[in-house]
């Protein structure tokens, strides 16, 4: 099931979309959201796969929206202006509807939804034999060989992460998600935000929701991860 969340401040064109994604066997509807704004303050507490969003709205349009977010779901972009549509797929949308789509257009830009997904979860990091400390990821058209405590942490950014490693200055950047990524991690690592997954063994210093590494980075930790890296802090604290 793709989790879609349906963003619209016009109420009748927030209706036909929710209206839509109820017809489709493999999409649900996580919510719905009438700027935004709104949209951002619910991606704070809760994830999506997908969302379908309307670009021309008040206060923050949709594709400002999208460049704004850290690691952004898969995105269709739903729009009155056909202007809008080379700018979209240089933000990696998936599809752009323009108004007024009907039902069989809607059914397009699904299918093509689940295609992308179904193409991101395919394996792009294989687990070596057992006792070896490594990984291979796929980048580009190359299986790049990662030995796991070399892993700094690791950024979400769309459909792919930023793999930062302790002896070098450029990311190995792989088609994976999130979610991948951290099943295969070992307990030595922990998602502390949306797009952060860290090596704790590289942690430095932690406090007002930050965390610095020993390198100086400085990452921050999200509301849904607080009490868990609160609970790792706790173990280790000598304090009273």
């Amino acid at each position: 099931m793709i989790r879609c969340l349906a963003i619209d401040d016009e109420p009748l064109a927030l209706q036909q979309i929710a209206a839509y994604i109820g017809k489709v066997p493999f999409l649900e509807l996580a919510a719905r959201c009438q700027s935004a704004l709104e949209a951002r303050e619910f991606l704070e507490h809760d994830a999506v796969d997908a969302i379908f969003c309307d670009i021309n709205m008040p206060d923050l349009n949709g594709m400002d929206f999208v460049k704004s977010l850290p690691s952004a779901p898969l995105v269709v972009f739903t729009t009155a202006y056909s202007e809008y549509a080379v700018e979209g797929f240089r933000v990696n949308a998936v599809d752009y509807l323009l108004k007024p789509f009907g039902l069989q257009d809607f059914l397009r830009a699904a299918n093509r939804l689940r295609e992308r997904l179904a193409a991101s979860s395919a394996p792009e990091v294989t687990q070596p034999a057992d006792g070896d400390d490594s990984l291979f990821l796929k980048t580009d058209s190359r299986m790049v060989r990662v030995r796991i405590s070399d892993i700094r942490y690791v950024e979400g950014m769309s459909e792919y992460l930023k793999v930062w490693l302790k002896d070098q200055r450029k990311p190995v950047v792989t088609l994976l998600s999130m979610k991948k990524m951290e099943e295969r991690l070992p307990d030595s690592f922990m998602r502390i935000h949306r797009s952060y997954i860290i090596n704790l063994d590289t942690v430095r210093e932690a406090g007002h929701n930050r965390v610095f590494l020993d390198d100086g980075t400085e990452l921050p930790v999200g509301a849904l991860h607080r009490e868990d890296f609160q609970r790792y802090l706790d173990a280790k604290s000598l304090a009273k």
